[in-house]
């Protein structure tokens, strides 16, 4: 439990600043472009998505420690179709440019994915 939580301890304040400035970024410069999914949904799915991988990375590392890595790897194709299902009505849409849209949504999942990396990385090595 105290892995989840030093977890915790740093990725909020990590995902809460990250929000901040991409929510500045977008009033502030993109202002004229109306984007499909609002920050703050992006987000809320991101989040949700990283701390429940996380957490179930922590369950098979505590029992069964030698499939963490498996699991990790597993649990970023998962994240993966998520995103997929999640963008899928973006997709659909009838939205002339879909670019901006993308990267509101995908710089935030590789900076996830990069934190959760060093985390999930560090926690492997301690076998």
């Amino acid at each position: 439990m105290t892995a989840f939580f030093n977890f915790i301890k740093f990725f909020l304040p990590f995902a809460i600043i990250l929000f901040a400035i991409q929510l500045l970024v977008t009033q502030q410069f993109f202002a004229d472009i109306l984007f499909y999914y609002s920050t703050w949904s992006i987000y809320l799915f991101q989040v949700i998505l990283t701390l429940a991988a996380h957490s179930f990375l922590l369950f098979v590392h505590k029992n069964f420690p030698e499939k963490a890595g498996f699991t990790f790897m597993g649990m970023g194709v998962i994240k993966m179709m998520a995103c997929v299902v999640f963008l899928i009505p973006l997709i659909q849409s009838e939205t002339l440019s879909r670019i901006p849209d993308i990267a509101a949504f995908f710089i935030p999942y590789f900076m996830f994915l990069f934190f959760e990396t060093i985390f999930a990385v560090r926690l492997i090595n301690k076998l």
